[in-house]
């Protein structure tokens, strides 16, 4: 049987460039190459599209075609996003060809980009079969801005190629924290209190809107960006001194700047639970994991650079407790019109045991040691299998959208 050309999408523009590059490592090593043909594709920080005939052994020991048996047991052990000698598949971004891909389908319906390619770095030409990237299918493993936000979406879409994950419209509202919430309290879900604030608003009149924030919430609060992933930019603020530097923070990374209310008030501190959705129209949901932060609270420090953090799977919850985590987490799924994956995470107050649905990552982390497929293996998936049914989830979103008419004739 003919292999499925599956091309590996990582690194990216945004903030979680090097979390990009360790997911991308995880999946080209652990994906089956008996069925999958793997095209390593990167995007470098500035943007650049590139790609390199070694690149999986970039990926995996940073020296074109070499991969030891005993860097495949030991890589997941020492992947940490802050640490660049762990993430040697940056190497693939400084010596892969490099490509500028428009949003072009290829020729006679095949599923590949045809890029505008260099020429001794000065003049472009088009070639629509030398160095076409063709695939069968992208797994665009790219988190945050640039990536989980609806804009590779768009571009594929445009290229009429298959893809895992959320389409346009998921993807922007997964990433919009503003407009996710708006979706979720549409469907009926719990969310915490929160206020919108505009970038500009904060900084032409900073008073009013620290008014506006302290009449709607009570400290502590969040205050967050509304497009960015992995916590970057969050701050927990306890008081009006704090609340000024937090929102100037947040106001660098985004036009849109989200403050919610903490659960469990200055007494006590929310439990984070987390549960995993796998699925398109049908989707199903993990059991639900609970984190418990080395820090105060779970920022990117925690996720990546730090140890201390725990991860309890499955996380001790009652039966009923687990159930409406589960069935909320699909809700959530729908809410912003996911598909293939999502991550959403709750927090339980820690009094009432009330559950608030906090937010919901159409990309989330995804190395063998992410909380996502450490989620699915605790419910009978293994990492293996997850890739193999993702990539099928996204040959079936694409098969399904085939049928949709975009003329009259």
């Amino acid at each position: 049987m003919k292999k499925l050309r599956v091309g590996i999408l990582f690194g990216g523009r945004s903030g979680e460039h090097e979390v990009s590059l360790l997911s991308a490592a995880s999946v080209v090593n652990a994906i089956d190459k008996s069925r999958y043909e793997v095209v390593p594709i990167g995007i470098t920080k500035e943007g650049q599209w590139v790609t390199a005939k070694h690149a999986e052994g970039l990926l995996h020991t940073g020296k074109p075609g070499q991969q030891k048996n005993s860097d495949r047991e030991q890589r997941p052990r020492e992947l940490r996003a802050g640490d660049p000698d762990t993430t040697p598949g940056a190497a693939v971004l400084t010596k892969g060809e490099a490509v500028i891909v428009p949003p072009v389908p290829g020729p006679n319906s095949s599923n590949s980009m045809v890029p505008f390619q260099t020429e001794g770095g000065t003049a472009l030409s088009r070639r629509w079969t030398d160095r076409a990237i063709n695939v069968d299918i992208i797994f665009p493993v790219l988190h945050g801005t640039f990536g989980e936000d609806g804009t590779i979406q768009g571009l594929l879409e445009l290229a009429n190629i298959p893809y895992v994950g959320a389409g346009v419209l998921g993807s922007a509202a997964g990433m919009d924290k503003d407009i996710m919430k708006q979706l979720f309290a549409s469907a009926g879900l719990p969310i915490v209190k929160h206020v919108t604030v505009l970038r500009r608003d904060w900084e032409s009149d900073g008073k009013r809107a620290q008014r506006l924030i302290e009449s709607k919430l009570k400290y502590p609060v969040f205050v967050k960006p509304a497009n960015l992933g992995s916590s970057v930019g969050i701050s927990k603020v306890h008081g009006r001194s704090e609340l000024a530097p937090a929102m100037s923070m947040a106001a660098a990374y985004d036009r849109k700047i989200v403050i919610e209310e903490g659960v469990g008030g200055k007494k006590g501190k929310a439990r984070e639970l987390e549960c995993s959705v796998l699925g398109n129209d049908d989707p199903i949901a993990s059991l639900a994991g609970e984190v418990v932060p080395g820090k105060e609270f779970y920022d990117y420090a925690a996720k990546y650079l730090e140890e201390g953090s725990d991860l309890l799977i499955p996380a001790p919850l009652t039966k009923k407790q687990m159930k409406s985590v589960q069935e909320m987490a699909i809700q959530a799924f729908r809410a912003v019109d996911c598909a293939g994956l999502a991550r959403v995470d709750f927090l339980m107050h820690p009094r009432t045991g009330k559950i608030y649905v906090n937010e919901i990552n159409t990309m989330p982390g995804f190395t063998a040691i992410s909380m996502y497929p450490k989620l699915w293996a605790a419910s009978g998936i293994t990492y293996l299998e997850l890739i193999s049914r993702l990539i099928e989830l996204g040959l079936e979103r694409h098969e399904e959208k085939q049928k949709n008419r975009y003329n009259r004739d």
